[in-house]
C-alpha cells in the first residue's frame, strides 16, 4: 500500500488529494515540522532532502510533487486524476506543474525560506518584499495565459488541478488578494467543493 508523508499547509496537500481522487488505498502520516520531524533520523532514512512530500511504493520511495502527481495519475489511470495517453498531452501537464513547482512555490518561499538563499537579515528582508508582487506576476500569467478553464487543463479534471488549487491557498498569506484572478479564484471555489478534497482537509484538520 501507498503511504504518503505529508505536512499540513505545504505543496503536500496537493499529493494528498491526489492520492483521494485516485480512489486507491494509501495511508497518510503528518510529519511536524515545528517539532523538526523531517529533520529525524527516522523520516531521513524516509526522505534524505527532509522535505515533504516523500511517497513510499512498493519500487521505493518518490519525492518532488510532480514527480509523484505523474505517478498516481500513470498508477491509476481509470480514475479522475489519471493522466492522458497522449504525449502530448500529458507534456502540457508536466509543464504547468513544473512552473508551480520551480516558479511560484520558489517565488512563495523567498517569504518563510529565504534563509536558503542569504544569512544578510537585509537580503532576507528585501526577498519577503518582493514575495507578494513575484506572486502577482505568477498569477496574472497563470490567469491569462495557462489556465485554460473550467479546469487547468481544459474540460477534463487532470494532476494539475490539485497542485494549482494548493499553490492559489497561499495567496492571501503572502499578500495578494485572490479575487485579482477571478479564474483561479473561482477553480479554487470548486476545487474546496469536491468530496475527494473535502475528506483531505477534514483529515488534516482532525
Amino acid at each position: 500500500m501507498l503511504k504518503l508523508y505529508f505536512t499540513p499547509a505545504t505543496c503536500s496537500l496537493a499529493s494528498h488529494i491526489a492520492l483521494e481522487e485516485s480512489g486507491g488505498r494509501y495511508e497518510a502520516e503528518s510529519i511536524d515540522f515545528s517539532k523538526q520531524e523531517q529533520r529525524s533520523p527516522e523520516y531521513l532514512r524516509v526522505n534524505p532532502k527532509g522535505r515533504v512530500p516523500a511517497l513510499v511504493t512498493d519500487r521505493g520511495v518518490l519525492t518532488e510533487t510532480p514527480a509523484i502527481l505523474a505517478y498516481i495519475g500513470q498508477r491509476f489511470p481509470g480514475s479522475p486524476i489519471g493522466v492522458p495517453s497522449d504525449a502530448f498531452e500529458f507534456a502540457r501537464i508536466q509543464s504547468f506543474n513544473s512552473y508551480l513547482c520551480s516558479t511560484v512555490h520558489v517565488a512563495h518561499a523567498h517569504k518563510r525560506r529565504g534563509s536558503r538563499w542569504a544569512d544578510d537579515p537585509a537580503a532576507i528582508e528585501a526577498m519577503t518584499a518582493k514575495v507578494a508582487s513575484n506572486m502577482s506576476d505568477c498569477f496574472d500569467l497563470i490567469e491569462t495565459s495557462m489556465f485554460a478553464g473550467p479546469w487547468v487543463m481544459g474540460e477534463t479534471y487532470s494532476i494539475a488541478d490539485p497542485y494549482l488549487f494548493t499553490l492559489a491557498s497561499w495567496l492571501e498569506g503572502d499578500g495578494v488578494d485572490p479575487a485579482r484572478f477571478p479564474k483561479v479564484f473561482d477553480h479554487r471555489r470548486r476545487m474546496a467543493e469536491r468530496p475527494a478534497v473535502k475528506k483531505v482537509l477534514a483529515a488534516i484538520d482532525a
